[in-house]
């Protein structure tokens, strides 16, 4: 099993949520996270000065599957998440152990 957890931009997680729901990727973890990727940022205008804003507001995405199921995935992601711009996010896979779940004992691995 692998985890793959997806920070994109928060305008874009309903297109990924629909998109993962289309193909069966119903379960998920979402986080409203901030960070910065190489664009180190945006600068506004505030006030007729200008301001720095270097952690912007991400939405991280994070779901557990088969490993024969995560390049599917990815690219559900990755297609959906798209705009072309700076800053569209990133995908990480995480090799996953073994997951219980809570109500039943069950264990997979």
């Amino acid at each position: 099993m692998k985890l793959v957890r997806a920070i994109i931009k928060p305008e874009r997680f309903e297109f990924v949520k629909k998109a993962l729901e289309e193909k069966g990727f119903n379960g998920m973890t979402l986080t409203e996270v901030k960070g910065r990727g190489e664009q180190k940022g945006i600068t506004l205008e505030y006030r007729g000065g200008l301001m720095t804003v270097d952690l912007l507001p991400k939405i991280q995405i994070e779901i557990v599957v088969k490993a024969s199921d995560v390049d599917s995935l990815i690219s559900t992601i990755s297609e959906s998440a798209r705009t072309g711009k700076i800053g569209d996010g990133r995908i990480f896979v995480i090799p996953v152990e073994k997951a219980i779940r809570i109500r039943t004992g069950e264990a997979q691995e």
